[in-house]
């Protein structure tokens, strides 16, 4: 009997401590060390997608600012250019008012030559006439006047025909003078303000070249500047990738490690809320935290995958969104409890209700997952006033 006893005292205690589930230090220390190197690899890859965001960021503010340098430069040439194309067009003008008088001027002097030729043939005829006929001497003059009156009025008369002969040789003489002496002082003005012209001309060509060499300048710095952007914003994109992937193995590691361990199988209700907790679990995520590009419009209630989701009060499903229509959220579900509150339950691995369904308070409606965006398994709560996320630890 005592050596009955004594086997069963010896025995038995070893076969129930063999018949334990294998949890000994061997397997979970070796999946802890697994998911501390990949945890290790993970911050590794986000410091150095870090160095490279950073380095790209620098890159494109140097960019940035030798395009801006250069823009200045071309902004101050683009207003040298027109002040010097509007002394261009003002100088045109100019040269277009010379060019106008002198076409008038030009046509006065035909006109005068005109009046020069009639001039000449009546000088010329009246020469032929005082050729032809006998000299008006005095003494002929005196022997064929009939008086002294006669004598006056034929002297008269020679002193008119020399004084007629002289008013038409000077005035076509002193209008052809001064046509000439216009044309050739508007011809003169006119080669001086072309030569004014074609230097500003020459000016404003300057500019414009130079001008055109910084903006050439710019094309390449701008095309680089948009491919190193192209490429910060992919570097970007891979640093919250790794962000997420790390925080997905941390969560995962905190569970391996007993984080997560030892949770009830039921929820029960918790503080002094008219609300019971949906899920039991260490809240990992604060309502109102502020997270890349949102703020945290809930809580995180980290739990394992699988985990029965609860109804926090009586209501009615109002809302059951999948993962295609509700993006960060993942399989979701929102609950009506009063006419302005509803609950909303994320990240869910499944549903176990159906669109306008009426549930119970602590009445089972998913099952916790990871879908959406997420850091690892965990139910991601709301509560919401007409629709405006609230604290939900206000009704827990």
């Amino acid at each position: 009997m005592r050596l009955r006893l004594l086997i069963a005292g010896v025995v038995l205690p070893l076969l129930l401590w063999a018949s334990l589930p294998l949890v000994s230090s061997g397997a979970p220390q070796g999946s802890a060390a697994t998911l501390q190197q990949k945890i290790s690899k993970k911050q590794q890859q986000l410091t150095a997608t870090k160095g490279k965001e950073q380095v790209l960021s620098t890159t494109v503010k140097k960019y940035s600012a030798r395009i801006n340098k250069i823009q200045s430069k071309v902004n101050v040439l683009r207003a040298k250019q027109d002040t010097i194309q509007r002394d261009l067009d003002s100088k045109r003008a100019e040269l277009e008012q010379i060019r106008a008088d002198l076409r008038t001027e030009r046509r006065r002097l035909a006109s005068l030559r005109v009046r020069l030729a009639a001039g000449r043939e009546t000088l010329e005829a009246r020469l032929k006439e005082l050729y032809q006929s006998e000299p008006p001497d005095l003494v002929s003059v005196v022997l064929n006047s009939s008086d002294f009156s006669d004598i006056l009025e034929q002297a008269e008369f020679l002193r008119r025909i020399e004084a007629q002969d002289q008013r038409i040789i000077s005035r076509v003489r002193n209008a052809k003078k001064d046509a000439e002496t216009t044309a050739a002082e508007l011809g003169t003005l006119e080669t001086r303000q072309q030569k004014v012209t074609a230097r500003v001309l020459e000016q404003r060509d300057a500019v414009a070249k130079v001008r055109t060499e910084l903006v050439d300048q710019q094309r390449p710095m701008r095309e680089a500047r948009a491919a190193k952007t192209r490429l910060l914003s992919r570097v970007k994109e891979d640093r919250h990738d790794i962000e997420e992937d790390l925080d997905k193995l941390q969560a995962a590691n905190a569970q391996a490690t007993g984080n997560l361990q030892n949770l009830p199988a039921q929820a029960v209700k918790g503080g002094n809320g008219p609300w019971d907790w949906p899920v039991n679990g260490p809240i990992t995520g604060a309502f109102g935290e502020q997270r890349p590009g949102h703020i945290h419009a809930g809580i995180d209630i980290a739990v394992p995958v699988g985990t029965p989701i609860r109804a926090v009060a009586n209501g009615r499903v109002v809302l059951l969104q999948g993962t295609g229509a509700s993006g960060g959220y993942g399989n979701y579900t929102c609950l009506q409890h009063t006419a302005t509150l509803t609950s909303c339950y994320a990240h869910q691995a499944s549903f176990a209700v159906s669109s306008g369904q009426t549930v119970r308070k602590n009445q089972v409606i998913g099952y916790v997952g990871m879908t959406g965006h997420t850091f690892g398994p965990h139910l991601h709560f709301e509560a919401r006033i007409n629709g405006v996320p609230v604290q939900p630890l206000n009704y827990l």
